[in-house]
């Protein structure tokens, strides 16, 4: 079949250039593609409590499917520019901020609440100060907090209002992608369990494959002989302590985004997706098991406990290239010892002793998420967890008790972004007509920004279409 338009990814970089492409330009013939199921069919294991660990489910519900990894996220959109990812590279501050909030205003559209938590406040203004006292920069921006369990009825909402406008092929992967001579692109393709390849040929072809798509997506970069520019992979633990430590920050701010540089090796660490009275849980990333977090806006269905990621960039310079396979074998290691995440007591680890089930079970903090006690030392590099730990004791003199005997440390945590491409203002690849966009193309990492990329994405093929009809 041809189409005007294909989008590789429903994640939220797809599902947005999606929407747009339907409101602005309803006579296109647009298709999504997305390995993973629909909204409705979307459903972890652990979620619905028929497990208590990962199985291994291809492709993971969690990572994939309509909505992408941001499904299961508890829907938190940063409005801001500086940090969340890159787009200011391509597109000037207040162009990227007007696209923030626009994506705000189809959430809200679709059922997000108006509430935003600011850092324009007096008590902000002071935790800064507080902060800047024990070299602990605290980044400044609005945040919505959407919830869990909101951010899949918004999302359902979406699906209902874009599937009759647009044609979803899902459980179907992308197999290999070719240029064709008049600019346009053929796909092949096959549908989960069908064994049957497929093809389909496009005008416009949007790639939004999203984090779990990042490999994926650089090996069919260098098939289209298009040129990567290195990325960074941030690898992290994700830290679970109860909610009262850090309850004079997250009341002011819901989410805090901390940076810290190391005396010891002059690296940056960073504070990422903070849940106060949230959940840890898992996801899985290529068959690797890694942690992640998220928190319910019902009060009902909130822990006692605060859970955020502690994160370590790496950028690689030359000869190395595969910063993508450097963290999932980081991340393999952790499966080999504890089967998956493993979870280990801050004091153990400073007296240098695995974390056991008798000793877990001593723990003041009790652990929302079942995971192998372990020694996280031995899958960590040295460098990362000294890192770590002195971040951990900056932190525990803002938010005394971060660094007590019995904070929880679960790993690894793992983020993974494509390599960058070489891309125009308007997102467009060295070949006309390909678009790159999302956390999967390396050029955003996080909801607001990467729902911005999907829309000014669509824009410019609508921009085209215009002309092309003399408009």
């Amino acid at each position: 079949m041809r189409y005007d338009v294909a989008i590789i990814g429903a994640g939220t970089a797809g599902v947005f250039a999606a929407y747009e492409l339907a409101l602005k330009h309803p006579e296109l013939n647009v298709v999504v593609l997305e390995q993973g199921v629909d909204i409705h069919h979307r459903t972890c294991p652990i979620v619905a409590k028929k497990v208590r660990r990962c199985i291994g489910c291809k492709p993971c519900s969690i990572m994939s499917g309509f909505g992408g990894a941001g499904a299961y996220s508890d829907g938190k959109y940063n409005f801001t520019t500086a940090f969340g990812g890159w787009l200011t590279s391509y597109l000037p501050a207040d162009t990227v901020m007007e696209l923030i909030n626009y994506v705000d205003t189809v959430n809200v559209r679709f059922g997000a609440t108006d509430k935003v938590f600011s850092t324009a406040s007096a008590e902000s203004r002071a935790l800064e100060k507080r902060a800047l006292e024990h070299d602990l920069h605290l980044l400044q921006a609005r945040v919505k907090h959407l919830g869990t369990e909101n951010n899949l009825q918004i999302l359902k909402n979406l699906y209902g209002h874009l599937e009759a406008l647009v044609e979803f092929r899902f459980s179907w992967q992308v197999k290999e992608i070719e240029r064709l001579a008049d600019d346009g692109f053929r796909l092949l393709g096959e549908k989960q369990g069908s064994g049957a390849q497929e093809e389909l040929t496009c005008t416009y072809l949007v790639a939004a494959p999203g984090r779990s798509g990042a490999e994926w997506f650089s090996e069919r970069c260098k098939g289209l002989d298009l040129t990567p520019i290195n990325n960074q992979v941030d690898i992290g633990v994700r830290v679970e302590l109860p909610a009262m430590v850090m309850e004079h920050i997250t009341d002011v701010m819901y989410e805090s985004k901390l940076l810290y540089r190391t005396k010891q090796y002059g690296d940056m660490v960073r504070t990422f997706c903070m849940n106060p009275y949230g959940h840890v849980v898992t996801e899985n990333v290529d068959g690797l098991i890694t942690v992640n977090g998220h928190s319910y806006t019902d009060p009902a269905l909130r822990s006692g406990n605060t859970n955020f990621a502690l994160l370590v960039s790496n950028k690689f310079t030359q000869p190395f290239d595969q910063p993508y396979r450097y963290g999932k074998h980081i991340a393999s290691l952790s499966n080999m010892l504890g089967g998956g995440v493993m979870v280990q007591r801050f004091g153990d680890l400073m007296k240098g002793v695995r974390t056991n089930t008798h000793r877990l079970g001593q723990s003041f903090t009790v652990p929302t998420l079942d995971a192998t006690p372990g020694d996280l030392s031995l899958a960590l590099p040295k460098r990362h967890m000294d890192n770590i730990i002195e971040m951990i004791r900056a932190l525990d003199k803002l938010a005394p008790g971060t660094a007590n005997y019995d904070t929880l440390l679960y790993g690894v945590e793992v983020k993974f972004y494509s390599s960058t491409l070489s891309l125009t203002s308007e997102l467009e690849t060295e070949h006309r007509n390909l678009f790159a966009i999302g956390d999967g193309a390396g050029i955003t990492r996080g909801l607001a920004q990467a729902g911005a990329s999907g829309i000014w994405a669509a824009r410019a093929i609508g921009s085209r279409v215009d002309d092309s009809k003399g408009k």
